[in-house]
This record gives C-alpha cells, structure tokens and sequence, in this order.
C-alpha cells in the first residue's frame, strides 16, 4: 500500500539544523502535495525556578512579568519560523499554501509534539537529531527517542551534519 501522506508535523528545537530539517518538510509536502504544520514546544518555567522568584518578587508581579514575557518569547518564535518558512519556499509559487499552521505550545516538546500530531491528524512527523554521547541518551533521553517510542505514525529522523550551522531565519 502507498502511503497517502496529506499532513506533515514538522518539529523544531529553533537550532541550527533547522533549516535543514525543514526542506525534508518542504521537498516530502511537494511530492505529496501535503500540508505542513510546524510545531515549537517549550518547558513551562520550573517549580524550583517559580520558587526562586517567588523569594525575591511579589506574587502578582512574577505572573505578569512571566505572562509578557512567555507572549514576547512565543512572538519571536513565530516571526523566526515564518522568515524560515519565506525563505526557503520563495522560489515555490504554491509555498506558502503548504505551511498549514504554525504552533507554539507551552509543553515539554515530547508532549508538543504527540498532541499536535493528533490534533492536525498527521500522517508523518519530521524531526531532525543530532549526534548525543550513549550517556547522555541513557540518562536523559532526548525528545526524537521519546517521539520515536511513543508515536503511532512514521517518524522521520533527519541527521543534521556534524558541524553543521546554519542562520538568518
């Protein structure tokens, strides 16, 4: 059976390798005619963090210096996503149809991820990894394992280069 592939979840950490990861996106939504929906988790602040500034700002303050900061944050990211997404399908006419959605969500990215996967009903996830020592993956683990483990739908890992760096999204 042909897969019949209409909605990418493309995931990103905002690294270097981002762009690169995205034209695996880009190239697999062209062949398939697939939208793409991108994806940003991020760790809520810590309780032990909350608790530190907690110690040294009223409790009021702390939540709306947070809230303007988190909407700032979240901001930032979406202007970043949508320059990568103008550069890279500039010379595609239908491009830009192509991205779907752009999602930044207050979640760990493992759990980002697993729940815009079943929110945008995708039929592929795109994630790009790099190289990890085995310690740090046994002690830590790192989100494409705990995706790859968790997920019901094909993962496609994307190896960034060694040394690869890449800006100005």
């Amino acid at each position: 059976m042909i897969p019949d592939i209409k909605n990418i979840l493309y995931t990103t950490g905002l690294g270097s390798g981002t762009p690169y990861v995205f034209r695996y996106a880009l190239s697999l939504a062209k062949k398939y005619d697939a939208k793409i929906h991108i994806i940003h988790g991020h760790e809520p602040l810590s309780a032990s963090a909350q608790g530190m500034t907690d110690l040294y700002m009223e409790s009021e303050m702390v939540s709306n210096v947070f809230e303007q900061t988190v909407i700032a944050a979240e901001k930032s990211i979406i202007q970043r996503l949508e320059r990568l997404c103008a550069k890279e399908i500039s010379a595609d006419p239908d491009g830009r149809e192509r991205v779907a959605s752009i999602t930044v969500a207050k979640l760990p990215p493992k759990q980002a991820i697993m729940a815009e996967a079943e929110k945008r009903n995708a039929d592929l996830i795109i994630m790009g990894s790099h190289r990890h020592s085995v310690l740090a993956d046994a002690m830590l683990g790192t989100t494409t394992l705990k995706v790859l483990h968790r997920s019901t739908i094909p993962v496609l890992v994307v190896r960034i280069p060694e040394g690869y760096e890449e800006e100005g999204f």
